[in-house]
């Protein structure tokens, strides 16, 4: 049990069966009456947002998650196929289950697999991957660092804008969070 006076952004609580993280809070202590805790929270299956409002020390059912290191292994029609770097044991997921950061997933990368129960509920990968260019317009002389952007596909699929300097083959490092140029590696 985890007490409303404790809500952080990133706790998860189980409520009506399901799992839900708190995305922001604001204990608000009003001049007359009892304080309260307002709250926004995020299903993590559904991914449905709602507002909810708790007596200030009323008591919640913590969420029990499992987080576990996978590594991606290789990938099976439309599952990818994950590794316990523990046990030893196989995952299939689907993309769905993996979300949007799927564009980043390449075979050999570690992720954190989260699950309730039996059912994983999110995969989260690095906050940033290392990646190959395939495709992307070749530089023009003139263009300079400071200067403007280009779309280019890297080894897994995804596009990312990237400065003008930047040619076919060279490995550049994304922030798989907002999907920005980080720099070469």
């Amino acid at each position: 049990m985890i007490s409303s006076n404790d809500f952080r952004p990133g706790v998860s609580i189980e409520l009506d069966g399901s799992i839900w993280r708190v995305v922001e809070f604001l204990h608000v202590k009003p001049g007359k009456g009892a304080a309260f805790v307002r709250t926004k929270l995020k299903n993590v299956q559904t991914g449905g947002v709602v507002e909810r409002t708790f007596r200030a020390g009323e008591t919640v059912p913590q969420a029990n998650l499992e987080k576990s290191v996978m590594q991606h292994t290789y990938k099976e029609a439309e599952q990818f196929v994950f590794m316990d770097m523990e046990t030893y044991e196989e995952a299939r997921l689907d993309a769905k289950q993996i979300g949007d950061r799927v564009k980043y997933l390449k075979e050999g990368m570690e992720a954190n697999v989260v699950r309730w129960g039996d059912q994983v509920l999110e995969v989260e990968l690095p906050n940033s991957v290392v990646l190959e260019i395939i495709q992307t317009d070749p530089g023009v002389k003139g263009d300079t660092a400071t200067g403007g952007t280009k779309p280019a596909i890297v080894e897994t699929g995804a596009q990312v804008m990237v400065p003008l300097f930047i040619t076919i083959g060279e490995r550049i490092k994304i922030d798989t969070r907002t999907d920005s140029y980080l720099g070469r590696e």
